[in-house]
């Protein structure tokens, strides 16, 4: 095994889930160890120092939103919970405490390769000085001048609206809820006013989507919140 290979720690107690992703990510070149239990997973984490968590929510010992609470304490690992909870007030709660995303059991391989691509990608973006410019394929941001052209020419964004993208921008692929988003946005004492977050949503949308309906960019995770989809083949 490969001494450069990538490190990612799988708290899951379904013993045919771990075989198969130790299987599935060993062959992506990834160095995999599985831990059964949360607090097993917790000590394993601290010693072993992975790149990558990938964790369940049911486990025999504890909550997995426990563990995550736990971890987020003193770890900013890039972590992907992975679940057969499909309520949208878990997936809430795993966003909230920290998850860098979450998937639904059963899942396809390939989801789940690109789920993981995502959040390394953004976790090596995080480590490197903020970038000032972000471009897709139809629009372009001036982070720093806080200005943005769609489709070659430039439009003008609000105060808040420019915030939400910028937002979107620093976190995108991951999935925000609307507290996230409100807190990052509006701030703490607006914590709780998701109308504002589908209000200005829509207004971006209108601005930079060139089907608003049909959004290509600003994606909304239904009853959670907003991702911006980073397409592998973006440029930027």
């Amino acid at each position: 095994m490969s001494l450069n290979r990538l490190r990612c720690l799988l708290i899951e107690d379904e013993p045919e889930i771990c075989r198969f992703l130790s299987v599935t990510l060993s062959l992506n070149d990834w160095n995999v160890e599985a831990i059964h239990a949360g607090r097993r997973g917790l000590v394993r984490a601290a010693t072993w120092r992975p790149d990558l968590i990938i964790l369940d929510l049911g486990l025999p010992d504890m909550d997995g939103i426990d563990v995550l609470t736990q971890l987020r304490a003193w770890s900013q690992v890039p972590l992907i919970v992975l679940t057969a909870r499909v309520a949208e007030p878990e997936k809430i709660r795993a966003l909230d405490a920290g998850a860098d995303d979450y998937l639904i059991k059963p899942f396809s391989v390939m989801e789940l390769m690109a789920r993981i691509r995502s959040v390394m990608r953004r976790s090596l973006r995080d480590s490197k000085q903020a970038e000032p410019r972000y471009v897709t394929r139809d629009w372009e941001v001036d982070l720093v001048q806080r200005r943005i052209w769609v489709r070659g020419h430039e439009a003008h964004l609000t105060p808040i609206e420019f915030r939400l993208l910028s937002v979107l921008i620093r976190q995108r692929g991951r999935v925000l809820t609307h507290r996230q988003l409100l807190t990052d946005v509006w701030g703490p004492n607006h914590a709780d006013a998701n109308h504002y977050v589908r209000i200005y949503m829509a207004q971006l949308r209108k601005k930079i989507e060139i089907d608003p309906a049909s959004p290509s960019y600003l994606i909304t995770e239904a009853g959670v919140g907003y991702r911006l989809l980073e397409p592998e083949n973006n440029i930027g």
